[in-house]
């Protein structure tokens, strides 16, 4: 009988994005193929701690998983490493802070075990919405208008940005913490007086903060699958139930509206998938990204971000776009896995 590979999923986090993370790390484990794989579930509360779980993955979705695992007092994160390093390979649904930014794939890295996702250098840059900004204009992908807001500088004047934003981008427009997801943080403000309560909030967030100029287009995704030989799916489109796609639209009502494959013309759907092979390939991403644009009424295209590790909830855009392409959620997740593999050995060093 053929040997079934162990997974260690990894949930949770010490991220804003705790919960999302949860119910992402539910619906893989409910789809993940047994027949081939052996799941570990270990979970990292709000607090760090790193606990191996045992129990229904039911418990997931409203964090009571807790509560069962019964902690007592503060675990390391030695006991969670040891758990992990019994599996083959790593499937880590942790989103944002502390998960998506490289800070677990060094973790990775350093107890060389395969993981699905992105490297450290493409998971820190792309969960840095500045830095971001810097590689894709080096590589020639358009991109909206924008501003670099610190922390340190509007706790000098909460007014310092309102001249700058005023002149360069204008108003509408949109404030954003530059290492964040989910749209946590995110506010489109329209006057300089909610400019000021914008900023203030998403310092909160990070010492970073982008203000964009804001674009009247049609929000498209496009899902991007492989190492080096990326592929990309038909782009799908978010139509947002409010002013834009927040928190509570994308994770607890779901109430926008989506179109997959997006109603667009077929070249314009060619050239955003070129733009987001282009953007997966300038931040040497891997196993997995979702690449969101914007589309202007007279078909101007520019990237609004990268998402390293996208959602996986049940309403997710990104293996939704997949299952239009014929893929099965289960078969989704068997080929990401296959891909850390893969990953593995294709970034291989000689070390003497």
């Amino acid at each position: 009988m053929k040997t079934k590979t162990k997974v260690a999923v990894i949930f949770g986090g010490r991220s804003t994005e705790h919960d999302v993370s949860r119910i992402s790390a539910y619906s893989i484990i409910k789809n993940i193929d047994r027949d081939l794989f052996d799941v570990v579930m270990i979970g990292i509360t709000k607090q760090g701690e790193w606990l191996p779980y045992e129990g229904s993955a039911e418990a997931l979705p409203d964090g009571s998983w807790e509560k069962e695992a019964k902690p007592t007092g503060r675990i390391s994160l030695e006991k969670g490493v040891a758990a992990i390093e019994t599996c083959d390979v790593i499937l880590p649904v942790l989103h944002g802070q502390n998960g998506e930014d490289g800070t677990v794939q060094g973790l990775f890295e350093l107890l060389d075990i395969p993981y699905v996702g992105c490297g450290i250098l493409a998971s820190a840059v792309g969960m840095d919405k500045v830095f971001t900004k810097m590689v894709f204009e080096n590589a020639g992908i358009p991109q909206c208008k924008h501003i670099v807001a610190y922390r340190h500088e509007l706790e000098k004047n909460p007014e310092t940005y309102n001249k700058e934003v005023s002149e360069k981008l204008g108003f509408p427009c949109f404030v954003k913490p530059s290492n964040s997801g989910s749209s946590v943080g995110v506010h489109k403000v329209k006057t300089e007086e909610e400019l000021v309560i914008a900023l203030n909030d998403a310092q909160k967030y990070d010492r970073k903060i982008l203000i964009e100029e804001f674009v009247d287009g049609r929000e498209i995704e496009c899902a991007v699958l492989g190492n080096i030989a990326a592929r990309a799916a038909k782009p799908g489109e978010i139509k947002p139930s409010k002013e834009f796609y927040d928190y509570e639209d994308k994770y607890i009502k779901g109430s926008s509206s989506v179109c997959i494959p997006a109603e667009i013309p077929e070249e314009k759907m060619e050239y955003i998938k070129e733009l987001a092979l282009k953007a997966y390939s300038a931040l040497d991403c891997s196993g997995l990204s979702r690449v969101d644009f914007f589309l202007k009424e007279d078909g101007t295209v520019y990237l609004n971000e990268i998402n390293t590790l996208p959602g996986f909830t049940d309403i997710s855009m990104y293996s939704k776009m997949w299952i239009s392409e014929g893929m099965t959620y289960k078969d989704l997740l068997t080929e990401l896995i296959n891909l850390a593999f893969s990953r593995k050995t294709e970034t291989s060093r000689y070390t003497g």
